[in-house]
């Protein structure tokens, strides 16, 4: 993907992308360091460059 074109997801732009998984499930996921990689913004929330969600989804895919 283009740098230039890439953006930041919210966590609920990624559970809408995902189609149904809970917060929680997110959350869980992260714990166990299974969840696409994200980072936190100096208010607290979390983004993730899509590019990186694209590479996660992706490695699940390729490993299914």
């Amino acid at each position: 993907m283009d740098p230039r074109r890439d953006e930041l997801m919210t966590v609920g732009q990624v559970l809408d992308e995902l189609g149904g998984v809970s917060r929680r499930t997110f959350y869980r996921w992260r714990e166990l360091g299974q969840g696409p990689s994200a980072f936190k913004l100096p208010n607290g929330e979390l983004r993730v460059w899509r590019s990186d969600f694209s590479a996660w989804l992706r490695q699940l895919e390729a490993a299914a």
